[in-house]
């Protein structure tokens, strides 16, 4: 159920922001703000390519940012050094506003070795749990796999996945860190509980359309034709 208190947008790299980065209009990755609109508080989710272009967006709508959330550790989403370019991340935003980027715990030793921040920059949560923005709750869903930590975010019937479901495939596991034994839990076990009428909002906009039903994406995306994990790992698990 959404509420009118729900403050949530969704943002193109290289379209939306960051429009003369090539590199951030080959990528195409997603970014969320997520908020409540009375108290004009809000984070954002994988604040990479142009941090201060990402805050201008979010202050138009006259909102402040009480944090950063990211989904994993990858330059592409966070910041830090990636294919030989550096992209500017959550360390550059925290030039402009000093607030704390929320990552699971699994995660923190990689994003502090990608982005150069500290432990004072960063709050770890353990496997699932919830913050506050506003009234409005977020929950963290702990989905290893792409990476140790991945997190996605349910909020309001609304699944933030980062790379860890594609409208059409899945993130990689070939990278380090990736798993795709975890991979095929976090899909068929964790966001299992995740309902079909929930919108899914990925990391990338691999697909024509920017978001679909998770009855949509359970019907219609490769990853879930498999029937076991044998049958799974038989065609993911490289």
């Amino acid at each position: 159920m959404t509420t009118d208190r729900l403050y949530f947008r969704q943002l193109l790299s290289g379209r939306d922001f960051a429009q003369t980065d090539p590199f951030a209009q080959q990528m195409v990755n997603f970014v969320y703000f997520i908020g409540d609109r009375e108290t004009k508080e809000a984070v954002i989710v994988d604040p990479a390519y142009d941090p201060k272009g990402i805050l201008d967006l979010l202050e138009a709508d006259d909102m402040n940012c009480v944090g950063m959330l990211g989904t994993h550790y990858h330059a592409d989403h966070v910041g830090g050094s990636m294919m030989g370019l550096q992209v500017a991340g959550a360390a550059e935003m925290l030039a402009h506003t000093h607030v704390p980027l929320h990552v699971q715990a699994d995660e923190a030793e990689y994003v502090k070795k990608v982005t150069g921040l500290t432990d004072a920059d960063i709050r770890t949560h353990g496997g699932s749990g919830d913050i506050e923005v506003g009234d409005i709750r977020i929950e963290l869903l702990h989905t290893p796999g792409h990476t140790p930590g991945s997190q996605s975010f349910l909020v309001e019937n609304r699944l933030v996945a980062g790379d860890t479901l594609f409208l059409q495939g899945c993130g990689r596991t070939d990278l380090p860190g990736g798993d795709p034994t975890q991979l095929y839990h976090s899909l068929t076990q964790v966001l299992s509980r995740v309902p079909d009428d929930a919108i899914l909002f990925p990391g990338h906009q691999y697909s024509p359309q920017s978001s679909a039903t998770m009855g949509e994406t359970r019907a219609q995306n490769m990853v879930f034709a498999p029937k076991t994990a044998e049958q799974w790992m038989s065609m993911f698990g490289h």
